[in-house]
């Protein structure tokens, strides 16, 4: 019920109204203090209520209290059948609004009295799915969102929010390669298409488009075409004010994109994914002030999660190239919890090359469970195999490394083949050139690597090719073209994702580069926030 009161409350655009993800905290059975829910979320004013049902019968107590004075403006009790649930939630937004005295249009009154499907049973099934896609802590909770929406849509084929929510689990399904195929992304789209067809001015169904556009096609520009819609009849609405700002990132706008971030987390200040969003966005821009502000509001919100820890510590290592912080953290947490080694192994994996450190690589590349895994930021991946022959030339194992790579290599060749796009060819092209640069194999190295920041340029994505163009610098200085290694360095101090000051002080990639004055300059400026036009 708080779901839609909020939803309908946030079709209004004469008021500021705060998420959900952010409320949750302050549920019944919690402590409760009005004036710091005030302060902590930046309203004046907070909607109380509980909830009992007693059979097909439902009583809903409702009351409007300002933060400032703890005076309760409204108050009122609603017994009715249990069928009128969303009736009496569109009731409570309208009465909130009057006593508020926001100005609702005549549209915005009939959004607010729209009720999302009469199957409270097909509701039920779309919170489900809508939690799973939020919060997956594996990619591949989305199959069970997806048959869960699918579930919903079969019993109310007039749900439009289920379809938005199936449309953006298929296309979250198609965009992290856990399913790239044509068949995917027809599958968002025919969700997307069963959107429209219910309400073609639907404001959630363009935010769906847009997704579905960013997700499925890095299609940048229709994505916020589509944002530009939604907002309309959406203007509190947090997600589309953080993919406006994911699209800004990957179009390189960078100013637009904190902007748009800022606003979300105004929306939504306790929403994990866009505190995440915002602090990475800072960090790709060496703002590591704002970034770590961000970030220990993360920790605020879940002091247990040693996670973001090693994540606050992974940045300052980035920043400061220094790995106390981040051995800090690992230490006992991470000997007593395994499964903590499993879901951060490439951090630590990658912390454990900085730090030249072997035993730590094996341990992180043990515990990691799948045979790719993120490199760096991610967009790029590393195999295993890659992975343990980067870790036995580190041991001075020169036979186990040209084996490991060897068997990488004809791996990597039938990725590279079978990529259907200029995404995933670019990503594992460049992947492939890090493995022939290990073997020595110069020529095919620097024409993949080349290859790969063609097809993916920073002009067409601002991220991933920043990524690439990092890893084909990388190959550079591995297969001794320490010029052509500078040239890119010297590009990438400049902009956002591109180069950071403990990465290049500290990773094994740049040890043929040491030493040369070049280098050295690049590695000084990497200390400085990026200077954006």
């Amino acid at each position: 019920m708080q779901d839609e009161i909020l939803s309908d409350l946030a079709k209004v655009a004469d008021l500021k109204v705060i998420s959900r993800t952010s409320v949750m905290l302050y549920k019944a059975g919690n402590p409760r203090n009005v004036r710091e829910i005030g302060q902590q979320l930046g309203v004046a004013h907070v909607l109380e209520g509980n909830v009992q049902r007693a059979g097909g019968k439902v009583r809903v107590n409702a009351q409007l209290v300002d933060t400032r004075t703890d005076k309760h403006l409204w108050g009122q009790t609603y017994d009715r059948d249990l069928a009128d649930i969303f009736a009496i939630q569109s009731e409570i937004a309208e009465k909130i609004a009057d006593q508020l005295e926001a100005k609702i249009s005549p549209r915005e009154k009939a959004a607010i009295e729209e009720q999302p499907t009469k199957d409270l049973a097909a509701y039920d099934l779309y919170v489900r799915a809508t939690a799973l896609i939020d919060n997956a802590a594996d990619y591949k909770d989305c199959f069970q969102a997806v048959d869960l929406l699918n579930q919903a849509v079969a019993r109310d084929p007039g749900f439009l929010l289920a379809y938005c929510r199936l449309a953006e689990a298929h296309d979250v399904l198609y965009f992290t390669s856990v399913d790239r195929t044509p068949n995917r992304l027809a599958l968002a789209k025919a969700a997307i298409d069963s959107a429209f067809r219910l309400k073609p001015d639907s404001g959630e169904a363009h935010l769906a488009l847009a997704a579905h556009f960013y997700l499925g096609y890095l299609d940048y520009d229709r994505a916020r075409d589509e944002l530009a819609i939604a907002v309309r009849t959406l203007p509190n609405n947090a997600r589309i004010f953080e993919w406006s700002g994911r699209v800004d990132r990957r179009q390189g706008r960078w100013h637009d994109a904190v902007r748009n971030l800022e606003h979300a987390m105004e929306l939504d200040p306790r929403n994990f994914n866009i505190l995440e969003a915002a602090a990475v966005t800072y960090s790709y821009m060496r703002d590591y002030g704002q970034a770590k502000a961000i970030f220990d509001r993360i920790i605020a919100l879940e002091p247990k999660n040693i996670a973001n820890r090693l994540w606050r510590a992974c940045w300052i290592a980035f920043e400061q190239a220094d790995l106390r912080p981040v051995q800090g953290v690992l230490g006992k947490n991470f000997t007593d919890n395994p499964a903590l080694l499993r879901t951060n192994g490439p951090w630590c994996f990658a912390m454990a090359l900085w730090a030249r450190d072997p035993v730590a690589a094996d341990r992180a590349l043990a515990a990691i469970t799948e045979n790719t895994f993120g490199a760096r930021m991610g967009s790029i991946v590393f195999t295993r195999a890659y992975a343990a022959g980067l870790v036995a030339r580190m041991k001075g194992d020169e036979d186990g490394a040209r084996a490991a790579f060897s068997a990488a290599r004809t791996e990597q060749e039938k990725v590279v083949r079978a990529q259907p796009d200029d995404l995933t060819q670019s990503v594992e092209l460049c992947s492939l050139g890090l493995i022939d640069a290990a073997l020595g194999r110069k020529q095919e190295a620097l024409s993949e690597g080349r290859r790969a920041a063609e097809l993916l340029p920073v002009t067409k994505t601002a991220i991933e090719g920043a990524e690439i163009l990092y890893f084909y610098a990388a190959i550079c200085a591995q297969v001794g073209e320490r010029d052509l290694a500078i040239e890119q360095l010297k590009t990438l101090a400049k902009i956002p994702v591109g180069a950071h000051y403990g990465e290049l002080r500290l990773d094994p990639f740049w040890d043929p580069l040491r030493g040369d004055p070049r280098f050295e300059k690049i590695v000084e400026e990497a200390k400085q926030p990026v200077a954006l036009k």
